[in-house]
């Protein structure tokens, strides 16, 4: 395996055949022992529209910003090859763009809570004249950044040196302050820095403004605050390029991107009594194509579809969308397992995907009946529920993500592995790999597509570290410390991005 820019390679056309993963960049990789900081883990990641450029968000409040940098390479030529009808092999490729500081550690003084700058989501906006807009959130509040490009300006050829007593040369970046002076009477000045040469100058040279370099500069616009009592878990833009929804357990509000001071409460599922209370909002977000419809999912494991034309409070869904449990399956975990922890949609808005603990469910908006295809995630962890959740590990929050064309879908795991599986009619793609230099490493472990949660599950054998380490039927031991949780799908290409710990490695395809 190639750990710099891997050989390039077209991926096959179609669903049919699974693809074949290689590595291409890594940013932030970890060397042997070494101690990674809380503050520098990602927490949140999403490419823009149109692909060229990668956001990452981490639990120090930081964003950071990656630019594609492969398509520019191959502009010049791309014209000669297209008349030759011959297609350019390439994968994408990105480098570091710039950082800024989007959220602070705050306090709310009248909940006596500390608020941590950590990032939740990141979501791109639509922008214009070259800027790049995006919204970054954390538990309470919401930020809409613009970065542009700033020309850094400076003064010029002046005939005063300030660090000399005398002199007539030619002064670079110098600035003169003006509470070192003293008034006289005349109304000039005197001054302890610097004395004008006897016989004064023979010319006068002015100021001159140049500009010297062009820099990234990360403007925060406006602050979208104090509408949200529970932490934020979603944010999602509008495909009106307007609009965009913020999600916490109890409720999800309405924004207009101009006006920051007021929102709409258009979902609360919150009871007189809150004894009463059954499920939380864990995820939502907009239709990709109509303005007028979201979903947003529970901790129960459905999916509620809305339209806003039907209602301004939307108490009420046009669709539900459940699995029905089978007799005698459900147990004390059931509702912690199924909690939808993420929920996507397809590109054409036909498909939604949905991640809850074990597995990953694909549905049709058309049909509310069920899933239209499960994939098996983690169903070697069944035997293991208790451990789990001792430790924790059973209320990590896993992603997922579609490809662009709508023919797979990708989630994390355990042991920085992540899984893709294609949902083509009669596909039977299932790939493993590892978020490490050579992915292909761990391709013995695959995971079995449409299988029912009530089958038998492989034999987990426990050992030193049972707590944090597991073994599926195939032998591959499985560490609850290192988890992947986030990662993105490039809107175009065969590419994906993944978050591990404070390295963020891509693939292509």
């Amino acid at each position: 395996m190639n750990n710099g820019s891997a050989e390039e390679a077209m991926a096959p056309v179609g669903g049919s055949q699974p693809l074949e993963w290689k590595f291409s960049q890594v940013f932030g990789e970890r060397t042997a022992g070494e101690e990674i900081q809380e503050v520098d883990i990602i927490s949140a990641i999403e490419f823009n529209r149109t692909g060229d450029h990668l956001a990452t968000g981490d639990q120090g409040g930081r964003v950071v910003l990656f630019e594609r940098t492969d398509t520019r390479d191959h502009v010049g030529r791309r014209r000669d090859l297209e008349k030759m009808d011959y297609l350019i092999n390439r994968h994408p490729m990105f480098r570091y763009k710039t950082e800024f500081q989007s959220h602070e550690p705050a306090f709310d003084y009248l909940k006596s809570l500390e608020i941590e700058e950590k990032i939740n989501k990141i979501r791109w906006c639509q922008s214009a004249n070259g800027d790049l807009s995006l919204l970054s959130t954390n538990d309470k509040t919401i930020k809409f950044w613009k970065v542009q490009k700033k020309k850094v300006k400076k003064v010029c050829k002046m005939n005063v040196d300030s660090t000399k007593a005398r002199g007539n040369g030619p002064i670079v970046g110098s600035s003169i302050s003006t509470s070192s002076k003293q008034n006289i009477a005349n109304g000039g000045c005197t001054s302890n820095d610097f004395s004008f040469p006897t016989g004064g100058f023979p010319s006068l040279r002015l100021p001159v403004v140049t500009s010297h370099e062009t820099n990234l500069m990360a403007k925060c616009r406006r602050i979208y605050g104090h509408a949200h009592d529970y932490h934020i878990n979603s944010i999602s833009n509008n495909s009106d390029g307007e609009t965009f929804i913020s999600a916490d357990d109890l409720r999800i509000n309405l924004w207009n991107l101009e006006i920051s001071c007021q929102s709409f409460n258009i979902v609360d599922v919150k009871p007189a009594n809150m004894e009463d209370l059954t499920e939380v909002i864990t995820s939502a977000e907009f239709h990709p194509i109509h303005c007028n419809m979201l979903a947003y999912s529970s901790s129960k494991g459905s999916i509620r579809l809305i339209d806003m034309r039907q209602s301004a409070l939307c108490d009420r869904h046009s669709k539900l969308f459940v699995e029905q449990e089978s007799p005698g399956s459900r147990s004390f975990f059931t509702d912690i397992i199924g909690s939808i922890s993420d929920i996507k949609f397809a590109k054409d808005g036909r498909h939604m995907l949905s991640r809850d603990y074990l597995t990953l469910k694909l549905w049709d908006i058309n049909m509310d009946s069920g899933p239209v295809k499960t994939f098996e995630v983690h169903e070697y962890l069944r035997p293991k529920l208790c451990d789990l959740y001792e430790n924790d590990s059973i209320f990590d929050k896993f992603e997922c993500c579609l490809s662009g064309d709508g023919l797979r879908v990708a989630t994390g795991s355990y042991s920085n592995l992540f899984q893709v599986f294609g949902c083509s009619e009669g596909s039977k793609e299932a790939t493993t790999l590892e978020a490490s230099k050579s992915p292909m490493r761990r391709q013995g472990l695959t995971s079995r597509p449409l299988r029912s949660l009530g089958s038998p599950s492989g034999v987990i054998r426990r050992g030193k570290g049972a707590d944090n380490a597991a073994l599926d039927s195939n032998g591959n031991t499985f560490d609850f410390a290192t988890k992947l949780l986030h990662l993105a799908w490039h809107p175009t290409e065969n590419s994906l991005a993944c978050a591990t710990s404070n390295s963020l490695y891509m693939y292509y395809a």
